[in-house]
């Protein structure tokens, strides 16, 4: 009982304590991390988190000072601190009911009169701090354990690739027939990138070239493809498990609207769970959004870390502060910064293309290149644009600047693409596998033209095998069956249309070519 009755003393005591500001201070950072788990790693808000919590202890010693009192001075840091996160939010708030009106003069007076209030309050006499700080640490507390337990629970996997889920099509054991050597396999996605057809139609861009290109280094071009879906995860979801998704599980049926489990199945796909069985080793590379990440592959490949650079996320907790200001004085170009960014992860995947295919296999490796999907970093040949010009005050794509955007990505990475598929080819010592293919179409398209994609496959020894029609769910289990012996029948080449948030209420498009 005494050690009970001794700790409840060290825990009264301890709550009796100001620190509420310094926990406060974390909560932005997590709840906004929490906001856009799905887009980034928990990792990635760290240096935000310390950058805070020392910027808290900062301004509390501060005003320490003035106020010769810790507790006055907790609370008048609280309150600034409340002021400074919240600014962004009431001012988008307030733009979005009234847009008429011009309320940037009437905020900066609005937030500057409540911070003198909050240093004014803090500074009376007659007002006891000590009595409202255990009830200002708990809330404080509370908002924090609460924010980490959702950002824990999102990222953890619900499941391991070690035990297959249910939402798996049916595994089979794949077998290397004896004598020969298991080709390297490279399954790359160029998101949003269209079928030559409609380049030509809706973009007045010419790929005619590459695609002979492609033939003459031995790659299948499959003239009439459709993606399966309208939307990248759904897409991935369903090609790397072998099965369109409404076959696959209850939890991809309305009115669920939920992608945690398809998630999960892009990083715990059946396609790397049996080639691992299979000897191989995965690879994956970090594409900056966190649930196309295959970060749980034998080999995961990011660039190096950004150093002091800003990154993403946290320009995006800077745009929820006064300091979002600075973008308009020309001072800070955040949009730039985050362009920045998207081109070195790109970059980095190119670059590494002599190293992949020097690396010992067999091996699957799984790669996601961003363009010519927005935002749009690439000029044609490559230089640097900066991607805000193209988006309208309402932060959207017009047609034209789409196109103009697109366009020149388009250009850059048929390019580049081109290049490495050459370079593996020629250094890999086996005559690999790989699959260039879009997820979906651009954007801004209507009807079937949602779906038309580049889907070119190199399958050494197997090209009969292939045919105009063939769609990504059909990928795997033709490329199983032709080189390790599995049984799986080719499903129907559909294409299906789902809205959000009902990303699972799905409308059927026929592709109307026939196959042959």
């Amino acid at each position: 009982m005494d050690a009970f009755f001794l700790m409840k003393r060290h825990l009264t005591s301890f709550f009796h304590h100001p620190w509420y500001p310094l926990v406060f201070a974390l909560y932005p950072p997590l709840a906004l991390l929490l906001h856009n788990i799905s887009e980034m790693r928990a990792s990635g808000g760290l240096r935000s988190l310390v950058i805070c919590l020392f910027g808290a202890a900062v301004l509390t010693g501060l005003l320490r000072l003035p106020y010769r009192n810790w507790h006055r001075a907790a609370f008048a840091a609280w309150a600034l601190l409340l002021l400074f996160f919240t600014y962004g939010h009431v001012h988008d708030s307030l733009g979005e009911q009234f847009e008429t009106l011009t309320l940037e003069p009437w905020f900066w007076i609005l937030w500057s009169l409540l911070a003198v209030a909050g240093l004014l309050w803090a500074a009376r006499r007659k007002t006891r701090f000590e009595k409202a700080t255990p009830a200002l640490n708990v809330i404080a507390l509370g908002l924090v354990l609460f924010t980490s337990a959702q950002v824990t629970w999102s990222t953890v996997p619900r499941r391991t690739l070690e035990a297959p889920a249910d939402e798996f099509a049916p595994l089979q054991t794949l077998q290397v027939p004896e004598g020969e050597t298991p080709p390297d396999i490279y399954y790359i996605i160029l998101d949003s990138y269209g079928r030559s057809d409609l380049l030509a139609q809706k973009f007045d861009y010419d790929n005619s070239q590459f695609l002979e290109n492609l033939r003459q280094m031995g790659f299948y071009v499959a003239d009439c493809a459709q993606s399966n879906y309208n939307r990248t995860d759904v897409s991935l979801g369903s090609s790397l498990n072998l099965d369109y998704l409404q076959n696959l599980s209850a939890d991809y049926q309305p009115p669920n609207q939920g992608r945690r489990t398809l998630w999960d199945s892009i990083n715990n796909s059946a396609v790397r769970y049996m080639l691992e069985q299979a000897g191989y080793t995965s690879v994956a590379f970090a594409t900056g959004f966190a649930w196309s990440e295959v970060d749980g592959s034998d080999v995961f490949l990011a660039p190096h870390s950004f150093g002091l650079s800003m990154t993403s996320f946290e320009a995006l907790l800077l745009r929820t502060t006064p300091a979002r200001h600075l973008e308009e004085t020309g001072l800070l170009n955040l949009a730039e910064l985050d362009g920045q960014h998207y081109r070195e992860r790109t970059q980095f995947i190119l670059d590494e293309m002599d190293d992949l295919a020097r690396m010992p296999g067999p091996k699957f490796v799984f790669i996601h290149i961003i363009p010519p999907h927005p935002p749009f970093v690439y000029g044609p040949d490559g230089s640097f644009t900066d991607p805000a010009p193209f988006l309208n005050e309402d932060q959207r794509y017009t047609f034209e600047s789409y196109t103009l955007g697109y366009r020149n990505q388009v250009e850059y990475i048929t390019g580049q693409i081109e290049t490495a598929v050459r370079t593996l080819l020629e250094e890999s010592s086996t005559p690999p596998i790989i699959i260039l293919q879009g997820d979906h179409a651009p954007w801004l398209q209507t009807g079937n033209s949602k779906f038309l994609i580049l889907d070119a496959y190199h399958l050494p020894g197997h090209t009969d095998l292939l045919y105009p029609t063939i769609s990504p769910v059909n990928t795997f289990r033709l490329i199983f069956n032709a080189y390790f012996g599995a049984d799986y029948g080719l499903l129907p080449d559909t294409s299906y249309y789902s809205p959000i948030p009902n990303i699972y209420e799905f409308e059927e498009f026929p592709n109307p070519c026939r196959k042959k």
